[in-house]
């Protein structure tokens, strides 16, 4: 059975198994860098927001051996953790003061996302672009979010630079910089993994697990999700420099978070923007890419630089 039968069977399968008129049907949508998934739409009378599950893993379990009846078992398993059991006040959202306390933002690759760009307002950061969207809900599962539109800077009359203010504030808040060791990241992965949450309150910079033989460090946001935005927010780079009491290179290792290397003699910006590139391919879903290179901060000046080796300062 190849993907779309099996979509399309466990879909079926779903519908079977729902009561009291909610409905499963089949949702393609375009993500990050022009990427299509498709997932299973689950909708409920008298709700206006709807979960879309993804099925990619589902199917890759399904190769695996397990049933289709299994997997939508599973699958509504996570629905019921996730669904949302009241209307979701959509007149909140026809005002800017109702979404303005929400407000935040991510980097995307700007090559990648050309026609994506061209109906979301947004600001050139290096070969990169921040774009806006409205953080609905936050939770361990994920997130709900709606992306800002050119049609809603119109409807709101609100300018970018007015949604850039209000993200900056928003995100240091709700999306708080973590800047934590790679072993560190490491043991929150097995522990993920094992089913333990994290515990303590993160503070706009918060730095885990440091002892002078790390040579790398992982900067993310709380929520671990489009965390490499994090590299524009106003001063992290700088107190990471402090930090460090070096310069660095940044390692986009994904749109959710971003590899912190100190600068040192022994490393080659074109090796590791090699690594960069040979990580991308086998190790990150395309949905998921930020930028194909490393970029470098300079403490003395406090710049950002982005490209090839020969782009840095020496």
């Amino acid at each position: 059975m190849n993907y779309q039968e099996f979509t399309s069977e466990l879909e079926k399968e779903v519908n079977l198994k729902l009561t009291g008129g909610v409905r499963a049907s089949l949702h393609t949508a375009v993500k990050n860098n022009g990427t299509e998934r498709t997932g299973i739409l689950i909708e409920t009378p008298g709700i206006n927001i709807s979960p879309t599950i993804y099925l990619e893993e589902y199917f890759e379990v399904y190769q695996t051996g397990k049933t289709i009846r299994k997997i939508a078992e599973e699958l509504l398993e996570f629905y019921r953790s996730i669904r949302r059991e009241e209307p979701w006040d959509q007149k909140g959202l026809l005002s800017y003061a109702g979404v303005k306390d929400r407000i935040v933002f991510k980097l995307i690759n700007t090559a990648k996302n050309r026609l994506f760009l061209k109906e979301v307002p947004h600001i050139d950061f290096l070969d990169l672009s921040i774009v806006f969207y409205v953080l609905l809900e936050a939770t361990d599962e994920g997130t709900a979010a709606m992306a800002v539109e050119s049609g809603h800077v119109r409807q709101w009359q609100i300018h970018t630079e007015q949604l850039w203010s209000d993200a900056v504030r928003n995100s240091k808040k709700l999306l708080p910089a973590e800047f934590f060791t790679m072993n560190y990241a490491l043991k929150e992965a097995l522990w993920k993994n094992a089913g333990f949450e994290r515990t303590g309150e993160a503070g706009n910079l918060l730095l885990e697990g440091r002892t002078e033989r790390d040579g790398l460090y992982v900067l993310s946001n709380r929520l671990r999700s489009y965390g490499a935005a994090c590299i524009a927010y106003p001063h992290i780079m700088e107190m990471i420099g402090q930090i460090l009491r070096k310069d660095f290179y940044i390692l986009p290792s994904s749109v959710h978070e971003v590899i912190i290397v100190p600068y040192s003699r022994e490393l080659s910006p074109g090796e590791m923007n090699e690594m960069v590139q040979e990580i991308n391919v086998t190790e990150v879903a395309e949905e998921e890419v930020l930028s194909s290179h490393v970029y470098f901060y300079e403490r003395s000046s406090g710049k950002l630089y982005a490209g090839t080796e020969s782009t840095y300062p020496s």
